[in-house]
């Protein structure tokens, strides 16, 4: 009887841990967006501190690829997407949000950066 217990506690205790890293396994997702310069980067990156899901993002300026760290329970490649166009970008193939869009300074808009 007392091995039984014992045995039942270790695979509870096993099931458990197992359960606790699924859901601490991150995913990473590359957004080619519309993003130009520092001010965008900063931005973008501000709005996802935010955003439900996401563990870290970081835009490469240069590139203007938005890469995201994100918890798959938690949200989907699709709404993270969306959350860019929001913010006033392109992503990937969705267009920018035209609100947002609209209200990005001169410089972040298409063409306000010559490259």
């Amino acid at each position: 009887m007392k091995n039984l217990i014992i045995t039942t506690m270790m695979i509870l205790g096993v099931t458990f841990s197992m359960s606790a890293q699924n859901k601490r396994k991150t995913e990473e997702i590359k957004i080619k967006t519309s993003a130009q310069c520092d001010m965008c980067k900063e931005r973008l990156e501000k709005a996802f501190a935010y955003e439900k899901g996401v563990k870290s993002s970081n835009l490469d300026a240069e590139t203007a690829v938005f890469t995201v760290e994100y918890f798959p329970t938690k949200t989907t490649p699709e709404k993270l997407k969306e959350a860019v166009t929001k913010v006033g970008y392109d992503a990937d193939d969705l267009p920018a949000n035209e609100k947002a869009y609209n209200n990005l300074p001169n410089c972040c808009q298409k063409g306000g950066h010559p490259k």
